[in-house]
């Protein structure tokens, strides 16, 4: 009978304990099935990103929170600079972007890259000295990171990078399925979100000189006087066109004439600030838009850039030096009614800057005329 009583009482027990370990599994199947889940959308919120800097910002701002880590950084193979040049004209401020990183060659993430592999994740625990190029500002107590490569058609985009300050959460013992999962995403996204922009970039560029499109100056004009209008800031706007150009062709053949365009274009933006805009408008005509500049400071860069095209002759492709000059006209906005349409402000803005320009053409040219 004592026996039998014991072997209840173990039964019970053993019951008991199975019961426990089955609300144990049940419960890792909920959280499993809830981290699932928030990663589903995630992936889902990063394929619905319309723009580079939405992905971008999605990545930093989501999966931080989805995987429960201290610091993620995103690497990128960027030759040249092309992303980050066309990114930056296309509205993107890096500075908001402090864990978003550059990189002229794929040496530099630090993967084995043999000619026939391909990169796999890295994990394990955090070494400064390893680390550097993927966390250049860590966390205090970063332990343990994955280095994932962003690889699509076995090219190596660059490097999504993720830390923690638990040590035994990223050892080189553990399944890389699930982050390479992740990778894959993130590759393709931005795969396709950089081809949009470049191609949204070519959109609104001139071919010739790589400067901006009327198309793009338009439309960057009214926002800008929007933007003028709510923050009560001044905009001036200059309206270039290059002295005697059809002489230019016409003696010395338009490859010639190209050749001064683009070197016009090239001595008009080294006289401007990051935030100023400058587009050709067609044939030898440039305007300038100036953010926060009054009449007397628009004035003085324009006279800067009529110096700069003077007073160095200009090297045809032929090796024929050609002194060639510009004239300008200058206008600022001084009409900060609401209830005037925007669109009519630019045009008249432009309209005014063009005036000028005329007068400067008729009065000797080589010279800056402006309009208050």
């Amino acid at each position: 009978m004592h026996e039998r009583g014991a072997s209840v009482r173990e039964l019970i027990a053993e019951n008991e304990a199975l019961r426990r370990q089955l609300s144990s599994l049940i419960d890792q199947a909920e959280s499993n099935h809830a981290i699932m889940m928030r990663h589903q959308a995630f992936d889902l919120e990063l394929v619905a990103a319309s723009s580079f800097r939405e992905l971008v910002e999605t990545i930093f701002r989501q999966l931080p929170v989805v995987s429960s880590l201290d610091i993620v950084t995103l690497s990128l193979v960027d030759s040249g600079a092309d992303i980050y040049t066309v990114m930056h004209k296309l509205g993107v401020d890096f500075e908001t972007l402090p864990h978003l990183l550059f990189h002229e060659d794929q040496d530099a993430l630090g993967y084995e890259l043999a000619p026939d592999s391909v990169p796999k994740p890295r994990l394990g625990l955090y070494n400064p000295a390893l680390h550097n190029m993927a966390f250049p500002q860590p966390v205090a107590g970063l332990a343990s990171v994955a280095l994932v490569p962003l690889l699509r058609n076995k090219r190596l985009l660059g490097s999504l990078n993720l830390g923690s300050r638990d040590p035994s959460r990223f050892t080189p013992i553990l399944g890389t399925d699930f982050v390479e999962h992740m990778g894959s995403i993130i590759a393709i996204c931005l795969e396709n979100v950089i081809s949009n922009e470049m191609l949204k970039y070519i959109g609104l560029t001139d071919a010739l000189t790589g400067v901006y499109n009327r198309r793009y100056m338009d439309r960057r004009l009214v926002e800008e006087i929007a933007r003028a209008r709510r923050q009560a800031y001044r905009i001036s706007c200059m309206y270039i066109d290059v002295d005697y150009f059809k002489q230019v062709n016409d003696t010395h053949g338009h490859q010639s004439g190209d050749d001064v365009l683009r070197e016009v274009a090239a001595r008009i933006k080294a006289e401007l600030r990051i935030s100023d805009a400058l587009g050709r408008f067609g044939g030898e005509e440039f305007v300038v838009l100036l953010i926060d500049a009054d009449l007397d400071s628009a004035s003085m860069v324009a006279r800067r850039i009529c110096l700069s095209v003077a007073e160095q002759p200009f090297v045809l492709g032929d090796g024929q030096m050609l002194s060639v000059s510009v004239s300008i006209g200058v206008a600022t906005l001084d009409d900060f009614e609401r209830d005037h349409a925007i669109e009519g402000v630019a045009q008249q803005l432009v309209a005014q800057a063009d005036s000028a320009l005329y007068e400067a053409k008729v009065s000797g040219r080589n010279r800056v005329i402006a309009r208050g």
